[in-house]
Order: structure tokens, then C-alpha cells, then sequence
């Protein structure tokens, strides 16, 4: 069998009707793409493990059934090595881990697998998502497939870098802080970061955390909502699966959209607000724009001290017992919460509750608001944290995901799309965030802008 490389730049819904019909099989769809893998990730680094024969084997499954197995039928994706998958190779990015095979599959994965879904491999990630560029002592770094001397993004920069490669068509990605959405900027992608609990995770310890959530990235945002229709839907073990209300209304005929550069709050390069500007005067086309912010004011310091005390809870052992073996971020990142007390935990809770109400009272007078999906432009993969923008010192290494980890904090979800470019010019993302539970039509307005003002993929020029 002759792979042929054209297939690789099909969308997945495109691939999965295509094999649903007869007019492709599973096989040499798979093929196709894990000849684009040996071919381009040499020198990209997106996947930590490749998992050709058992991709093989699940294809053939596929061709063999009488029937479709699901909506995602044959398609090949990929699975951030966050998140476990039975019987392949999960190191969570660490050495730590480097022989680790989980026995059963995370949620995400399983609902994956029994929609048809074909796993070729699992895709580099820092050191338990933590790091502003994609490496770790396993892989990387992974190159930006439009420069391969800069950063994919973090975290989920070797899932980014799989889809906008051709390696894959669509991947997984989690969300802490703008762990989707970042690399979806860097690499020209669309991105989904849902409503905390609509993907459910019923093995994770703090049932009510809502700053991660699972995710997609994909070339369409067809692809995502394909994707997010397959693996969404309700779970007894996830207390956040259980509250959330589909808001299905149609998208009025010139949407009221808020736009923010920073959300007042958020330090932002001179680059990223000019580009910013430049898709606002687009948007201008498509709906009623209102410079307008929920107010942010203590945002920052907010999530600085809860996701400090999430990661101190779950990584302080390995911190006391292994610390040699970790990377210096991420013995930084636990260290952050190792002095903090109850009162700082709560009084942070708080303060996450006022501008949690602040965004639903914008929401009462605007349909959406959009936002940069980056503060910067793609970086050198030797800076391995953002320290300054624009020559302004940062207090702490996470600050440039301000204007992404902002939205992390209320749980709203976020489309995000690739701005129109120069031919020069690099990469650049648009968040698009409506109120939870509002994912139908973060994808109607996503189609819209993606169809009539051109905020969409475009191919890297890869040999």
C-alpha cells in the first residue's frame, strides 16, 4: 500500500464520512498519516509515543465492521500524554513515568475509542503541563511547524503541532491556564476549551476543580464540534458534568460582541494588540463591537495562589522525594504553594467569585467577548519562560497567560480561532468566550467568521 499524502490534509469530518461511505478505508488513512509522522516529526518532536501496529489493528477493526462503530469512525487522532490510555505508554512528560502503561483509559479516551476513533500515538507535553515551551527530559522541544527555531506553545504543544503538521487531523489537549488555547495560537489552529464538566473527569481528586478541563484542536471548527459531540455528555462521578445547562439559542443576525486586548488587567506586547486590532476591524463586519471588560481587578494574584495550591496538593510528594529528577519548573511551580495558608486559599475564592459575577453581568448585554488567545507572539525555544514583555519585567513566570488563564478562572468556554495573516506575518489567535453551557453556539459564530472573514487554518510550507 502506497499511503497518499493528500489525505493528511483532509479535515476529520471530511475522513470520517469519506471511510463511513466506502471511498477511503481506515487502513489507508492511517497509513497515510503515520507516513506524514516518520516523515515530518524527526525534526518537529510532536509525539513522545507512536503506536503504529496497534493503530493498525484498530483500523482494521474498523474496515472489517458492517458498520460504522461511530461518528468519528476510522479517523486518526491523537492523545495529550497528560491523560492516561490503556495499554500505551503515558509519562505525563516525566521521566518519572517513562515506562508507565496505565491499565484503563481515561474518560476522554474511552468515549474516543467507541466513537470509531484510531489513537496513532500520544503527544509531548512539559513536565506535567507545566512550562511555557513543549519539552521535557523524554522529548522536545516541539517546533512551531512556521518556524521551526520557536515554540509550539505550552502545554499541549505536541498536539498542536501534530494537527497543524498534518499528522493528524484532530488532537486532544487540557486546558489549566491556556494550555489549548496557547499553542492553538502559536500553530494557526482552532481550539475548544468547554465548559468545565462537559467532558467529564470522574477520576479526578478534586471533584469541584474547575481550572482543568480536556480539550480539543483541529484545523475546522467542524472538527471540533464533531469532536466535542462524541466525547461530551453527563457522568455521575463529576460533580461539575451535572450542572450544566445547554444554551442552544440561535445567533442573532449581528451579535453584540465585547472586545478587550487585556482585560485591564493583563500584560499584553505592542505585536499582540496591534494584531488584535486589526481582527476587531474585521469582526466589525460580522457584529456590533463594544470595547468592554468584565472587571478583573485581583485576577491575577487570584489564580496565581489557587493554581500554586492545586499543584503543591497534587505534585508536594514528589517535590519532598524525587526533587532531583524534576525540571526546575516544575520544582518552581510547587514550591509557589508551599507556604500558603487556608485564609489565602479562601480569600482567593472569594475574589474569583466577584469576577466570576462580573463576566455573567457582561453577559447580560453582549452575546460574546472576545480576546487574544496569546500576550505574545511565538518565541525562541531556547527562553524557556516569558520573564518581560515589551521590556516590563513580570512578577512570575505564568504572568504572560493572564489574558488566557483569566477565563480558566470563571469557567466560561472559549473557541478560538486563527486571525487573517500576512504571508510573513507569524501565527495569531482570537479567543471567542461565551457564558457556560453555551458551546453550540461558540461553533455557529465560529463557522460564521471562519467562512466569511477568513479566520482560518493555513497550511505551514513543510517538505
Amino acid at each position: 500500500m502506497i499511503p497518499d499524502p493528500s489525505v493528511c490534509d483532509l479535515a476529520a469530518t471530511t475522513l470520517a464520512r469519506a471511510i463511513a461511505c466506502g471511498e477511503l478505508s481506515s487502513r489507508e488513512v492511517v497509513e497515510a498519516h503515520l507516513e506524514r509522522i516518520a516523515h515530518r516529526d524527526v525534526q518537529l518532536a510532536a509525539f513522545v509515543t507512536v503506536d503504529a501496529e496497534g493503530a493498525r489493528r484498530a483500523a482494521e477493526v474498523c474496515d472489517a465492521a458492517p458498520a460504522p462503530m461511530g461518528p468519528l469512525h476510522g479517523v486518526p487522532v491523537a492523545i495529550k500524554d497528560l491523560t492516561d490510555t490503556a495499554g500505551l505508554a503515558t509519562t505525563y512528560g516525566s521521566a518519572l513515568f517513562r515506562d508507565h502503561v496505565p491499565a484503563e483509559d481515561d474518560l476522554v479516551v474511552a468515549r474516543l475509542r467507541r466513537a470509531g476513533a484510531i489513537i496513532l500515538g500520544k503527544t509531548n507535553t512539559p513536565e506535567f503541563g507545566f512550562g511555557a515551551v513543549c519539552t521535557n527530559k523524554l522529548c522536545g522541544p516541539t517546533r512551531n511547524p512556521y518556524d521551526p527555531a520557536l515554540t509550539s506553545g505550552g502545554s499541549s504543544g505536541g498536539s498542536a503541532v501534530a494537527v497543524a503538521a498534518g499528522m493528524v487531523p484532530l488532537a486532544h489537549g487540557t486546558d489549566f491556564g491556556g494550555s489549548v488555547r496557547t499553542p492553538a495560537s502559536f500553530c494557526d489552529l482552532a481550539s475548544i476549551r468547554p465548559t468545565p464538566g462537559r467532558i467529564p473527569s470522574p477520576r479526578r481528586p478534586l471533584g469541584w476543580d474547575m481550572l482543568a478541563t480536556h480539550g480539543f484542536l483541529a484545523r475546522s471548527v467542524d472538527d471540533l464540534e464533531l469532536a466535542l459531540s462524541v466525547c461530551g455528555g453527563g457522568d455521575a462521578k463529576d460533580p461539575l458534568a451535572a450542572g450544566i445547562i445547554n444554551d442552544d439559542r440561535p445567533v442573532a443576525a449581528r451579535p453584540r460582541i465585547a472586545v478587550t486586548p487585556d482585560f485591564g488587567v493583563a500584560p499584553v506586547s505592542r505585536k499582540v494588540r496591534a494584531r488584535f486590532a486589526s481582527a476587531c476591524e474585521a469582526l466589525a463586519g460580522v457584529g456590533d463591537l463594544v470595547p468592554s471588560s468584565p472587571d478583573c481587578g485581583g485576577a491575577s494574584e487570584t489564580f496565581r495562589t489557587l493554581r500554586a495550591a492545586h499543584i503543591a496538593n497534587s505534585y508536594g510528594e514528589l517535590l519532598r522525594t524525587r526533587r532531583d529528577e524534576l525540571t526546575p519548573t516544575v520544582i518552581w511551580n510547587i514550591e509557589a504553594g508551599a507556604k500558603l495558608s487556608a485564609e489565602d486559599y479562601l480569600n482567593a475564592e472569594r475574589r474569583r467569585t466577584v469576577i466570576y459575577r462580573s463576566f455573567r453581568e457582561l453577559f447580560t448585554r453582549t452575546d460574546f467577548l472576545v480576546a487574544p488567545a496569546a500576550s505574545v507572539l511565538p518565541w525562541p525555544n531556547e527562553i524557556s519562560d516569558v520573564m518581560a514583555i515589551d521590556g516590563t519585567a513580570l512578577e512570575t513566570p505564568i504572568d504572560y497567560l493572564a489574558v488566557t488563564f483569566i477565563v480558566s478562572l470563571v469557567g466560561f468556554p472559549v473557541l478560538t480561532l486563527p486571525a487573517r495573516r500576512g504571508e510573513n506575518e507569524l501565527p495569531f489567535g482570537i479567543q471567542i468566550i461565551a457564558p457556560p453551557g453555551c458551546e453550540s453556539r461558540l461553533f455557529a459564530f465560529g463557522r460564521l467568521i471562519e467562512n466569511e472573514l477568513g479566520f482560518s487554518h493555513r497550511q505551514p510550507k513543510l517538505p
